[in-house]
């Protein structure tokens, strides 16, 4: 046969998240002692008032389709939960419910790129960002930022990459995989550029729950009007109430934005899972007790799982204000052997580590940075402890 596939499709890495956690799952079936540090989910159980409203909804008979875009009292509620958390003004009308974040962030690069329209992309990232804006047409422009910056965009490095082809900037924060947070002075700065060049920036804002000490969670499109009006700020349920596997997101920007989206939306998908969407209002109009408990118990972890890789020679990592991950950096490591093995990146690193260890970290060369891991402390501190003890014993047998 002479039929060609799509080249752009082909151009696309699967998630190396996913394989390795899936891998680790399945190590964990065949009766292998693992202990995970790679999941990106919270290992606590969706709180149950929100199980129950889902329920109801079933025995009700919620089960018919939705308008595409999402229920009209969901997007009522995110609008609520953007005025209040987040400080930002969203008609319901320019909110687009979706099948995840996921699927929101292709929803915005579908609506906002054009081929070969440059999104700027800093790194360490979520490999997301860069195969999604690819699917999209659009060329990734990745930018490696500084761990003495603690990993964050400056606006100097912002500036130096613009030119007239860019679109997009990607802004996550929290951050996966570092866990930081930027400041609002940080982001009037970022906003500046972003206003002078005319440029979209794209807030994945998912872990916004999630900070910790101090650290506060700012929205850059709340800043101003010129900013607001060029922001499509991305969120959803996942994180914050332990719903990952219900996959809703959501969106807020320009009403132009937000009827493309749900054009697309429309075409691609339709309506996102109607007892899903149900459960997600009961999520953001409900009680906020558990969600406040979790966020408790990952600064504990956060805590002693940042002391405890300090204590190992040869690692080291930045404190992470946010989220539920650690980026530890294992450059010490590159050039040393194991049993005759050599570590030349941090993904030898993590498959050691699985192989004899049966710890499982996600290696992060995908996420721009090849001599870095990501550790999850979204799992029992049992499991941090003795993950923590095996990560040792194998660091201190390295040569």
């Amino acid at each position: 046969m002479s039929l060609e596939l799509s080249q752009k499709a082909l151009k696309i890495k699967p998630s190396s998240t996913m394989a390795i956690t899936e891998l680790a799952k399945q190590m964990k079936a065949e009766g292998k002692d693992i202990i995970s540090f790679s999941a990106g989910e919270p290992d606590s159980r969706t709180p149950e008032h929100i199980s129950e409203a889902a329920k109801k909804a079933i025995d009700d008979g919620l089960t018919k389709y939705t308008a595409a875009s999402g229920l009209m009292e969901l997007k009522q509620a995110v609008a609520g939960k953007f005025l209040s958390f987040n400080h930002l003004k969203y008609e319901p009308e320019q909110i687009v419910i979706s099948n995840g974040g996921k699927h929101s962030l292709s929803n915005v690069f579908t609506a906002i790129l054009n081929e070969s329209d440059e999104v700027i992309i800093p790194a360490p990232y979520w490999v997301t960002y860069s195969e999604s804006a690819k699917l999209a047409g659009g060329v990734p422009v990745i930018v490696t930022t500084k761990k003495e910056n603690a990993y964050k965009l400056t606006a100097e490095e912002f500036e130096t990459v613009c030119t007239k082809k860019t679109k997009a900037l990607v802004l996550n924060s929290p951050n996966n995989p570092t866990g930081m947070v930027y400041t609002r002075k940080e982001l009037e700065e970022i906003a500046k550029i972003a206003v002078a060049h005319d440029i979209y920036v794209v807030a994945d804002e998912v872990y916004e729950y999630l900070c910790y000490e101090g650290a506060e969670h700012i929205s850059i499109a709340s800043l101003n009007d010129e900013i607001y009006k060029r922001t499509i700020t991305v969120s959803g349920l996942s994180k914050g109430y332990s719903m990952t596997g219900w996959r809703i997101g959501y969106t807020g920007s320009s009403l132009e934005i937000a009827k493309l989206m749900g054009s697309i939306q429309s075409q691609q998908t339709s309506n996102p899972n109607t007892i899903a969407q149900i459960a997600s209002i009961e999520a953001l109009t409900g009680d906020q007790s558990e969600v406040e408990l979790m966020k408790t118990a990952y600064n504990k972890r956060r805590k002693y799982l940042c002391s405890r890789i300090q204590e190992v020679p040869g690692l080291s990592c930045i404190e992470p204000q946010g989220a539920f991950y650690v980026f530890v950096d294992i450059s010490d490591f590159l050039g040393k052997e194991y049993k005759g093995q050599q570590i030349n990146a941090a993904a030898d690193f993590a498959r050691i580590l699985l192989e004899e260890y049966s710890v499982a970290v996600i290696p992060c060369e995908d996420f721009g940075f090849d001599d870095h891991f990501r550790i999850s402390y979204s799992v029992s501190m049992e499991e941090i402890e003795t993950g923590m003890e095996r990560i040792k014993e194998y660091c201190e047998s390295l040569t």
